[in-house]
């Protein structure tokens, strides 16, 4: 395997442990050219919902590919982007009517926060520019999105100086800590105009969970103090959590919603970025500077929209709901007998999110590979070791994948 060329996403070139070469993936397996197969329980960084292949959607992508695979959409619309932008907006709590496609989670980050703020300036308030955030959330990896991720992160501390400063705070636990957020926000409201949040997980952030009371206490912070609420979808989204939508189990409705990684059940890039009629309607004038002045090439692209189409569609068609509830209660019980192990330090579970949190940060690249060998894709980052398997993994692969974290945290505490 020769990696002259090619430079890998989070990783430290000159001394990268030799990666894995992968030649086939089926349902919630990973085929190796070595010709071991691994059951996978990460999803594909949590897009692949559906599990990989999944006939419906490759029927759906491989017509499309035959008819149109890419047009513009400059001056152009197609059937695919008008029928998805429809659904989407069918399923979305409340009025987020207004659907904007682009081609990663962290660029629909960055347009939330460009319709955040433009949405003062239409209306002749240039005040309102910052943007308030939690400490261990993560929203991407392009500069405004750094912006609004925690600064000890180690993407931003290399970035120290130049990705604009942004409010960062504590994420609330009770109510006497919503108070205090409060007062923060009634202080700085003239100058925010969005808060922005992963709802109910930060994923990236060290999987920590918060519950529906506190994202619920957030959001009727910033409606008080007339500070735009832009939650983060991309990881939570499309049933993960146990609800179609986080969102849906405190009531939330925000002002804008952001979503990329499942909406395609991963198998094209894609992302949305969907505003409220109110946030639409102030970028709506005779004038072009109203609008909002965004467009990626491959914005809406057809191939994405008929995945996307497919997908959720498959959340209709199959009981991907009921799945994520059994893989929780599989998960709970299984992970428990984590707790015991030396070096553990939390287990806990939210919908199709298994996690067990370490005392520290571990050897990774140990762990990682003593799950290799036991016939499993799991990647630990930071101090927590995770499941989010696709929802359609069995009883039988979620306990091979169970039952590996046991065995391995148990015998590596070399490693922990």
């Amino acid at each position: 395997m020769d990696l002259t060329h090619v430079w890998l996403p989070y990783s430290q070139m000159q001394t990268l442990p030799k990666p894995i070469e992968v030649v086939g993936t089926e349902g919630v397996r990973i085929a190796l050219k070595d010709g071991r197969t691994l059951v996978d329980g990460t999803s594909s960084w949590w897009a692949a919902c559906h599990g990989y292949n999944h006939p419906y959607i490759k029927a759906a992508v491989k017509d499309q590919l035959e008819r149109m695979p890419h047009i513009m959409l400059g001056g152009i619309v197609h059937a695919p982007i008008l029928e998805l932008t429809e659904q989407l907006c069918k399923i979305l709590p409340g009025d987020l009517n207004h659907v904007f496609l682009s081609e990663s989670g962290s660029v629909s980050v960055e347009i939330a926060m460009k319709m955040a703020t433009q949405f003062f300036t239409n209306q002749g308030d240039r005040n309102k520019f910052l943007f308030l955030s939690f400490r261990c959330g993560y929203h991407g990896d392009t500069f405004a999105a750094m912006s609004v991720g925690d600064p000890e992160d180690g993407n931003s501390r290399s970035f120290a100086g130049i990705v604009p400063a942004q409010m960062i705070v504590d994420l609330p636990r009770n109510r006497s800590e919503l108070a205090d957020l409060e007062a923060f926000v009634a202080k700085n409201s003239t100058q925010l105009a969005a808060v922005i949040l992963e709802p109910l997980v930060q994923a990236a952030g060290g999987m920590k969970f918060h519950s529906p009371m506190i994202l619920a206490g957030i959001a009727e912070i910033a409606s008080r103090h007339g500070v735009l609420l832009i939650l983060d979808e991309i990881a939570t989204g499309f049933g993960r959590t146990g609800t179609l939508f986080a969102c849906e189990q405190a009531g939330v409705v925000p002002d804008i919603i952001t979503l990329s990684k499942a909406l395609t059940g991963g198998t094209s890039p894609l992302a949305a970025t969907v505003a409220t009629d109110r946030v639409y309607e102030a970028f709506l004038s005779e004038s072009e500077s109203d609008a909002l002045m965004h467009g990626p090439t491959f914005s809406g692209h057809p191939l994405g929209c008929v995945a996307a189409i497919a997908s959720l569609s498959l959340f209709e068609m199959e009981p991907r709901l009921e799945q994520v509830l059994r893989i929780e209660a599989q998960l709970s019980d299984g992970l428990e007998l984590c707790r015991s192990i030396k070096g553990v330090h939390d287990v806990r579970c939210k919908g199709a999110i298994g996690v067990v949190q370490l005392d520290r940060v571990p050897d990774l690249a140990g762990l990682r590979h003593r799950f290799i060998q036991e016939g499993v894709w799991v990647r630990p980052f930071g101090d927590v070791v995770y499941l989010m398997p696709p929802l359609i993994i069995s009883e039988i692969d979620l306990g091979i994948l169970i039952s590996a974290i046991h065995r391995v945290l148990s015998r590596s505490s070399d490693l922990l």
